[in-house]
C-alpha cells in the first residue's frame, strides 16, 4: 500500500503541446508524412502524366490544369515532399550503416536534410515555373 501512495501519479492525457521533439525526430516524422502524401497523391500525378502524354488535346486540358494557382502550390508541396522524402532516405540508409550516429553528427545531418530538401525545391521549382 506504502508502495502505491509514494508513486508518482501519471497523467491522464497526454499533453503534445508541452512535448519537445528534437529536429531529428522532426526529420523522421516529416519522412514518413511526405511518403505517406506521395503515395496518396499517385492517382494524381498519373492523371496529369496521362493528360501530358496522350494526345494535343489532352495536353491542352493538362496545361490548363497545371495553370491553376492551388495546383501550382499543390505540386510545388509535392515536389518538396519528394525531395524530402530522398534527402532524408539517404540519411537513413547512412544511420543504417552507422555512420553520423552520435548525437551532434545527427542533429547536423538532420539540419541538411531540410536544407538541401528545402534549396532542391526552390532550385527546381523556380527552373519549372
Amino acid at each position: 500500500m506504502s508502495e502505491a501512495i509514494v508513486r508518482k501519479q501519471r497523467p491522464k492525457f497526454l499533453a503534445l503541446h508541452e512535448i519537445r521533439l528534437p529536429l531529428p525526430g522532426i526529420v523522421s516524422i516529416l519522412h514518413r508524412v511526405s511518403g505517406a502524401g506521395l503515395f496518396l497523391m499517385l492517382p494524381f500525378l498519373l492523371y496529369l502524366l496521362d493528360r501530358s502524354l496522350a494526345s494535343p488535346e489532352s495536353f491542352a486540358a493538362y496545361k490548363s490544369v497545371v495553370g491553376n494557382p492551388l495546383v501550382k502550390i499543390l505540386l510545388l508541396g509535392l515536389l518538396w515532399a519528394y525531395m524530402h522524402h530522398f534527402c532524408a532516405g539517404i540519411r537513413f540508409l547512412l544511420l543504417d550503416l552507422h555512420k553520423g550516429i552520435d548525437l551532434q553528427s545527427a542533429r547536423n545531418s538532420s539540419r541538411i536534410v531540410l536544407a538541401v530538401s528545402i534549396a532542391l525545391t526552390v532550385i527546381i521549382g523556380v527552373k519549372l515555373w
